[in-house]
């Protein structure tokens, strides 16, 4: 069941489901964007992005963005929009020591625009926002216990956003600091390609294009970064899929090979035994 929540602070959490139709928005706000059932293609500008349970989407206030499920099953889709003034009051409880927090004067500021990327979708932050779920799911209405799933969902963000962004560039063997955010950023638009376009054949001058690099810069800076080439990240987002469907299908692996991007089976079967140390039939008849 659709429903749109909106608290006293003006807070927004919708749970929605998509078809194959287009659905223009606007995001009102700093917005987190997950899928629990199917996948969800978003377009951002020139950008296709394909969200699904493993991964999630943060958007800026005011981005435009287009949606629809990405297969005929219809995708449900779970988004938080968090209020100017409440991401303000947590920035300053991030950025502030306790003495200064007590300055009733101080300066609230607002969080600066952050990386509309995709990012993992697991550990605290995927419990908290299922908790959450499931307690709307049930009619939950107390607005101060929402809150705080609120309040903790952008903790763990800004855990992963550091994680995702800050410690990468570290990373990076640059010495200027806003070169090497600005080479995450591009690094991050390869990334997203790749796990937007698992499916298919991606050429390595297509993703260099994309991220605005040369081949040889996004090579080297890829690997600094992540700490594997291109083509592995690739190899280790199919395998994941197929670990999926493995697991939650009935799909036979030849069907799984090729939904997944793989070229033949020989070479998934070798490079899943490789990864699991187990054939996918084992690993399925375990699971």
């Amino acid at each position: 069941m659709d429903y749109l929540k909106v608290l006293r602070n003006n807070n927004k959490i919708a749970y929605k489901t998509f078809y194959m139709g287009t659905d223009k928005q606007l995001a009102p706000d700093l917005t987190m964007r997950c899928v629990f059932n199917g996948n969800e293609k978003c377009s951002i500008g020139h950008r296709n992005l394909l969200l699904d349970s493993d991964s999630m989407l943060v958007l800026n206030k005011g981005t435009q963005y287009a949606s629809c499920a990405g297969s005929e099953i219809p995708a449900r889709s779970f988004a938080i929009s968090f209020d100017e003034k409440f991401v303000a009051d947590f920035n300053r409880s991030v950025r502030l020591n306790s003495r200064q927090l007590l300055d009733v004067q101080q300066n609230n500021g607002t969080l600066p625009e952050l990386g509309e990327t995709l990012y993992p979708f697991n550990g605290d932050l995927k419990q908290t926002v299922l908790h959450l779920k499931h307690h709307l799911d049930d009619g939950l209405d107390n607005e101060l216990l929402i809150n705080e799933y609120l309040h903790h969902c952008l903790i763990t963000y800004h855990s992963l956003y550091n994680r995702q962004i800050y410690q990468k560039a570290e990373q990076l063997h640059i010495l200027n600091r806003s070169t090497r955010i600005e080479m995450i950023r591009r690094l991050n638009l390869a990334r997203e390609y790749l796990y937007s376009n698992f499916d298919r054949t991606i050429h390595l001058e297509e993703l260099a294009e994309n991220s605005c690099l040369s081949i040889n810069h996004l090579l080297r800076t890829f690997k600094q970064a992540f700490g594997q080439t291109p083509h592995q990240y690739l190899t280790d987002i199919r395998l994941q899929k197929a670990r999926v469907m493995l697991k939650q299908t009935e799909c036979p692996v030849n069907e799984i090979v090729n939904t997944i991007g793989f070229e033949n089976p020989s070479s998934f079967i070798r490079l899943f035994k490789k990864k699991m140390n187990t054939t996918p039939m084992a690993y399925r008849q375990s699971a």
